[in-house]
């Protein structure tokens, strides 16, 4: 079996939220991974997933600030950056700028059905916070 070549992962660091993209974990390091949510190659997240996904990290930021969130998938070009830029939009970030933002680290993410998936998500700004540098706020940090 051919070996895939998989970028190195990348950190992706925006107002008070981190990120690290990169591509499956290995069985080694599966165990520090907390949450596992599954959804076809090539595909948009599934609604559940994305509630799930933005849930954790508004909880993670509050729990332990200036923590960085690892997502992970195959190869680290689709799922995964994905899930961050849904991050970003959330954030206030416009669309267009949070795939050019990952892609400035992460060439080749998102593909063209997951492109039009961000064009059409309606943000409601659940990772937005008054003040990110005040903790008292309950500001999100990864």
């Amino acid at each position: 079996m051919a070996r895939m070549n998989r970028p190195a992962p990348v950190e992706v660091c925006y107002k008070n939220m981190r990120f690290l993209i990169t591509h499956n974990p290995t069985n080694a390091t599966l165990n520090t991974f907390i949450e596992d949510w599954p959804f076809d190659d090539g595909a948009p997240p599934p609604g559940k997933i994305v509630e799930d996904w933005l849930n954790l990290l508004k909880t993670k930021f509050f729990e332990d600030p200036g923590s960085c969130v690892a997502v992970h998938c195959v190869a680290g070009l689709g799922r995964a950056p994905v899930l961050v830029a849904l991050a970003l939009i959330e954030s206030g970030m416009k669309y267009e700028d949070a795939i050019q933002f990952i892609r400035q680290k992460r060439r080749g993410a998102i593909n063209s059905k997951q492109l039009t998936y961000l064009e059409k998500y309606r943000p409601k700004q659940r990772l937005r916070f008054k003040d990110p540098h005040n903790h008292k706020n309950k500001c999100c940090i990864m």
